[in-house]
């Protein structure tokens, strides 16, 4: 399977500016015969809305808004799948509304196969979103199940492979478990995952990855080390990259609108993808001796091939 990241620095509330950044990354990546291309976590609205009021303007109708019409143009285009993140707004038939944080997965037909709502939410989240499992009748946390000609796929959020709003205890492992108890085989997670780097930090060698992130990542993901599974699982980290915020004030948006600005943050971006199989953890490759993880502060498309054999631990 070709499995291809676009990592870039989404500017808070100018979607439009957004949609044309990220078409410009995949024009001058021309990815050929792709099966699955993965988008960060709000991808086009940004992330760092401080309030329900500051984020209001940019809710997206439940799989029919902006983001999924725009992952709708590229699955076919490109015929491959598209999983992509949007702040949505559901609206019940009796007229009552909810908010989530959801990505969308589209089909290479262009048909919208699962629509996906982070469970675990982080403190931001937390001003404007409900939990994406009270949605679901059995009120289980995370999807895990088909999803086409990709398999048995799980999905999560960013914060979703943390203890749940970081009370549980850290070795409950929620999101891993889960996967292996839904015997996922690739599991996809849009992200908008902070570094404890600081903005001038990160203008430091921009295209070295955040080890220190990445071995996070890795460790939320012991359970699938220890068990020892002879089948491969593939898990998909696709994170932004750049700085929000600015601690006091508003930016101007496309539609006129001063849209309020939550503290600084800093993304830690390093977007890769692992296989665990056996015990052990391999890094795909971009070329020969080469791991496929993009940089901290890096912009562009990371495609890997995983019917290559890893050759990197």
């Amino acid at each position: 399977m070709r499995i291809a990241t676009l990592q870039f620095s989404p500017a808070l509330g100018a979607v439009e500016y957004n949609f044309q950044r990220a078409n410009a990354l995949l024009d001058a990546s021309n990815p050929a015969q792709l099966d699955l291309l993965v988008l960060p976590e709000m991808a086009f609205s940004g992330y760092n809305f401080p309030n329900l009021e500051a984020i209001k303007p940019f809710l997206e109708p439940t799989t029919s808004g902006p983001t999924t019409l725009w992952a709708v143009e590229i699955a076919t285009r490109d015929h491959c799948y598209v999983i992509v993140g949007y702040p949505e707004i559901c609206t019940a038939a009796d007229g009552t509304t909810r908010n989530y944080n959801s990505t969308v997965t589209v089909s290479p037909a262009g048909q919208v196969i699962n629509n996906y709502r982070k469970s675990f939410l982080y403190y931001t989240d937390e001003t404007w979103a409900s939990e994406g499992f009270t949605s679901q009748p059995d009120q289980r946390p995370f999807f895990c199940g088909p999803l086409g000609e990709l398999g048995n796929v799980g999905q999560g959020i960013c914060m979703d492979i943390n203890p749940y709003r970081f009370e549980a205890p850290w070795q409950a492992y929620e999101f891993a478990n889960s996967m292996l108890i839904g015997r996922a085989k690739l599991v996809v997670l849009s992200m908008a995952w902070l570094t404890r780097l600081l903005p001038t930090e990160l203008e430091v060698e921009p295209d070295k990855p955040d080890m220190e992130t990445v071995a996070y990542w890795l460790e939320r993901f012991f359970p699938l080390l220890n068990s020892r599974a002879s089948e491969e699982v593939v898990v998909v980290f696709a994170n932004r990259c750049g700085v929000e915020g600015n601690k006091v004030g508003s930016v101007h948006v496309e539609n006129g609108e001063a849209v309020e600005e939550g503290d600084r943050v800093c993304y830690a971006g390093s977007s890769c993808v692992m296989r665990f199989q056996g015990g052990d953890v391999r890094m795909f490759e971009r070329k020969a001796n080469e791991v496929a993880v993009l940089g901290k502060g890096e912009e562009g498309l990371l495609m890997v091939d995983t019917e290559k054999i890893p050759a990197l631990k």
